[in-house]
């Protein structure tokens, strides 16, 4: 792999060019560490999921607002709850599975 930097031949597994000093950007190679527990995100998302609360907490913000202006906007006629009951589903079922993933794109922490 070559340095996004200053174009230099590099090592596949390095976190940092060893001739510049900048982060290769390798996003496997890159700490976890968020902070962004998956149980508190779990029951975010179990209990408030209906209005993004999970989402606002790994810092999705856009589509937490999202799901709240869905549920509020529309949660009168039922419609609301269905789309974000099954949105919520969704991501109940991905942070079970350990695939959802921050605003940053981290995984959650176990």
């Amino acid at each position: 792999m070559y340095c996004r930097n200053c174009g230099k031949e590099i090592d596949d597994n390095a976190v940092v060019c060893v001739y510049c000093g900048v982060a290769t950007g390798n996003p496997a190679l890159v700490c976890d560490n968020t902070g962004k527990n998956w149980v508190v995100a779990l029951l975010l998302c179990l209990l408030l999921g209906y209005f993004g609360a999970h989402r606002f907490y790994v810092g999705k913000t856009g589509s937490g607002v999202a799901m709240l202006l869905i549920t509020l906007l529309l949660g009168w006629i039922g419609i609301g709850v269905v789309i974000c009951g099954i949105w919520a589903f969704i991501d109940f079922i991905m942070i079970c599975l350990n695939t959802f993933t921050t605003a940053d794109g981290h995984r959650l922490q176990k």
